[in-house]
């Protein structure tokens, strides 16, 4: 299972606060930065120990998470994924050109839109949890 370290809430919540740091480093024309957030990126779904039960939500949303990517169906969680990564892509361009309120903007419009994915794939899972292997 793919998901099985990162589905630990401590992996979930802390990548998810992690995605507005990948706009500091465009904004300061790092490379240092952006790669050591890369290292941490990368690194997080394997740091967190393997969760003991899918109690948590952020558990199940990561578990749902990797039942849906399997099939990827064109439903409101698609929607949500596309619109979090436009929200993404304008905030590295708020960025770049070091627009404060663009870059915060579409900041907290991409956790929201994160949030909202996470929901719909906890209840992804609460529906499809039987037919995981």
């Amino acid at each position: 299972m793919i998901f099985a370290r990162h589905s630990n809430s401590w992996s979930a919540w802390t990548r998810l606060f992690s995605a507005p740091l990948l706009f500091v480093p465009v904004w300061n024309r790092s490379w240092r930065q952006g790669a050591l957030l890369g290292v941490w990126l990368i690194a997080n779904p394997v740091v967190f120990a393997e969760p003991k039960d899918d109690e948590a939500w952020a558990t199940r949303a990561m578990l749902g998470e990797e039942m849906w990517i399997a099939k990827r169906p064109l439903d409101r969680a698609m929607a949500l994924n596309v619109a979090a990564t436009a929200l993404g892509l304008g905030g590295v361009w708020g960025a770049f050109g070091r627009r404060p309120l663009p870059t915060f903007m579409c900041a907290v419009g991409q956790a929201g839109m994160l949030l909202a994915y996470w929901r719909e794939m906890a209840l992804y899972y609460e529906r499809h949890r039987d037919e995981r292997a």
